[in-house]
């Protein structure tokens, strides 16, 4: 599904990413670890073309990410960042419909599975829907994120240290939700 072949990345003349070469099956869960700065965020950002990288290919269902139209690769991406990235004029419930609603779902049908998700992660629709990022605690801000992310059933997940804002019960949460997403992808 991901094929990373002789990958490198340049900042500046020096190498973030040297030679990277692996291969993500389908359903498989793949976690990075690594010291801060050693490039997990800018490996990422490359599947989904925030950063080009400076040598080799990336495949994405065996298909070269390059040949992709931009935009259509990243309506195909859950991407959560590691800082908190909710549009600051969009309620709650707006910001977690978003990418359905730029891919032309039904008003009712993105309604009620924003409306589903938040409920399982401890938002209640009827106390959260309508409030601004800026009425949230970076826990709850971190928890529509990944709503964002997942709503519309990408086949990549990309997350960048999507639970570290949050307290150990949210945490619980978003990681039975995620498990119970990627379980519905296999």
């Amino acid at each position: 599904m991901i094929q990373f072949e002789h990958v490198s990345k340049e900042y500046e003349g020096k190498k973030v990413v040297s030679d990277l070469n692996f291969e993500i099956q389908q359903g498989e869960f793949f976690i990075l670890v690594g010291p801060s700065g050693s490039g997990k965020t800018t490996l990422l950002k490359m599947i989904n073309r925030l950063l080009e990288q400076t040598e080799g290919n990336i495949y994405l269902e065996g298909k070269n990410s390059k040949d992709y139209n931009t935009r259509q690769l990243r309506f195909n991406i859950g991407y959560v960042l590691q800082q908190i990235a909710l549009f600051p004029n969009l309620t709650v419930l707006e910001n977690i419909e978003l990418i359905p609603e730029m891919k032309n779902w039904e008003k009712r049908k993105r309604r009620e599975k924003a409306k589903e998700l938040m409920k399982r992660v401890g938002l209640n629709p009827e106390k959260y829907a309508n409030r601004y990022p800026r009425d949230l605690s970076g826990g709850e801000q971190q928890r529509v994120g990944i709503l964002r992310a997942i709503i519309f059933n990408p086949k990549i997940l990309l997350m960048d240290e999507p639970f570290s804002a949050l307290d150990p019960i949210s945490r619980n949460q978003l990681q039975d939700l995620i498990k119970k997403y990627i379980k519905n992808l296999e």
